[in-house]
């Protein structure tokens, strides 16, 4: 009985929007207020800001200068990844006409909003490559929730 009570209150759709919430408020946490080892030097380095305008230049030099290859695939698959929930959320909880184009443009401007929210007001990177990477995570997140659905709607009309 109880458990009926707890999902009465709290729908699948409720859920997914909390969890929204809640991957938001990370977001915006981890890549403006979180600091970011070795993303800066902060008051110790050289001054001035920390930016990147040049496409795969940080991605060159993480991948050339890393220590290790994992360090590359950690900070490369980390910016994807961030933004996969974007793009998974607003395709899953909105009804969208072109969610892919819709997705991939709103993650291109809420990325374009922490890099340079990151150059103006905190001693972090803005990279150009983050912008691109963040776009590419929200994108992968909208195709992965277009793939479930179709298969979910493929699946229920082959149970019919």
């Amino acid at each position: 009985m109880r458990k009926r009570i707890f999902w009465l209150i709290l729908s699948e759709r409720k859920f997914i929007m909390i969890c929204f919430i809640v991957y938001v408020l990370f977001l915006f946490y981890i890549t403006l207020f979180a600091w970011n080892h070795g993303a800066s030097l902060g008051d110790e380095g050289p001054g001035g800001r920390n930016y990147n305008l040049v496409p795969g230049l940080s991605i060159y030099r993480i991948a050339v200068f890393s220590p290790t290859y994992i360090d590359p695939l950690i900070i490369l698959l980390g910016n994807v990844l961030l933004f996969f929930p974007l793009g998974f959320f607003m395709t899953h909880l909105f009804k969208i006409k072109w969610p892919l184009l819709f997705v991939t443009i709103l993650g291109f401007f809420v990325s374009l909003f922490i890099e340079v929210n990151q150059f103006l007001f905190t001693q972090r990177v803005a990279n150009v490559d983050d912008l691109i990477l963040n776009t590419l995570g929200a994108f992968l997140g909208a195709l992965f929730a277009l793939t479930c659905r179709f298969f979910n709607k493929w699946g229920q009309n082959k149970k019919a």
